[in-house]
């Protein structure tokens, strides 16, 4: 049975396609011409060329498959052309769906995100944490990125509501070795360890070791009821507390000051205009600073429940994700004797 891998050579998608592997599963990745493949030369899997924005690439990648895994995401939080983020985000996932249905694949395992279910409800008490049946609406999605994952994940409940086998996971904030581009949080991550984080804002995530994450997928190929969505998370901490954690790890000094959003944001719009001046990327991206006003905290029990889910703790993790940096020259200097202590631990 050959089991199919969208973005394999992604964060999150890698650690995926590395423990199908290790499980003993014929797995297939699909891979763009432009794709860094270099992480993943010693992975036993065939690789298929094509694009989610090509729809004859998808059906030839999916000849004599039986079970997926859609990781794939167009996850940036600055485009200079959005569209490009809703073609693969949503167009993708629509276009892999019907080619998933056309060959009649047994198990679809999406990969949505936290984004679609921790949103800012108003009326909700305040000790009260968002989970898998908090509704929400398109119009409380903040940026491209949200937006378009929210459509997708749509097309996933649409398509199961038709009859396709479609097991929802929302991933909140993985952390851990491999995240090459890196992401957002991964780019806080190295930023802080080259020192270039002086203040912090009052926002939270939900962070969790990126192999629980990829374990999460398979348990939800597994176990995980059709039509569902499952939260895969571990630990709810502000910003400040993330911060310290590093600090704990590498002995270097946690920020004190804590920065008012609307200095921040302030900040990113200045940065967005001298960016487009100068024709680069912005290093504060506005949306990035306009989801930090809301603490993107939940209760991860469904999957715990119903998957055997079963994350384990976040300290070592951002352990990890400090040495595999280090390691792979994202830092200044190296490794220090914390951040190895704990990633053994």
């Amino acid at each position: 049975m050959i089991t199919l891998v969208t973005g394999a050579s992604g964060f999150v998608g890698s650690h995926v396609a590395r423990q199908l592997v290790a499980a003993g599963h014929s797995v297939r990745i699909l891979v763009r011409r432009s794709s860094r493949l270099e992480f993943l030369d010693d992975l036993a899997a065939e690789r298929a060329e094509g694009d989610l924005r090509d729809a004859a690439s998808i059906r030839r990648a999916m000849k004599g498959v039986r079970q997926v895994f859609h990781v794939a995401a167009d996850y940036r939080l600055w485009a200079r052309n959005p569209d490009e983020i809703y073609d693969s985000n949503v167009g993708g996932t629509r276009r892999l769906l019907e080619a998933a249905a056309a060959e009649g694949v047994s198990r679809i395992v999406y990969t949505s995100t936290v984004a679609t279910i921790a949103v800012s409800q108003p009326g909700r008490a305040h000790d009260a944490l968002p989970d898998e049946s908090a509704a929400a609406t398109v119009d409380q999605m903040i940026g491209h990125y949200k937006r378009s994952k929210f459509l997708a994940e749509a097309e996933a409940k649409k398509a199961a509501l038709a009859g396709l086998p479609v097991v929802i996971v929302n991933p909140t904030t993985p952390v851990g070795p491999g995240d090459w581009k890196p992401t957002p949080t991964g780019k806080i991550i190295v930023d802080f360890l080259n020192g270039k984080i002086p203040a912090y804002v009052d926002t939270g995530l939900n962070l969790v070791a990126v192999e629980d994450v990829a374990a999460g997928h398979l348990l939800a190929a597994e176990r995980g009821r059709v039509g569902e969505r499952y939260l895969l998370g571990a630990r709810n901490m502000t910003l400040k507390q993330i911060l310290e954690s590093l600090a704990a790890i590498t002995g270097r000094l946690a920020p004190r000051v804590r920065l008012p959003h609307a200095v921040a944001l302030a900040a990113g719009y200045a940065d967005q205009w001298f960016s487009r001046l100068v024709g680069r990327d912005p290093s504060i991206p506005v949306e990035g600073v306009k989801m930090s006003r809301h603490r993107m905290f939940v209760a991860c029990g469904k999957a715990e429940r119903e998957l055997g889910y079963a994350p384990g703790p976040v300290d070592a993790a951002l352990a990890r994700a400090v040495s595999w940096y280090q390691e792979h020259g994202y830092t200044r200097g190296r490794a220090t004797k914390n951040s190895v202590r704990a990633e053994a631990a």
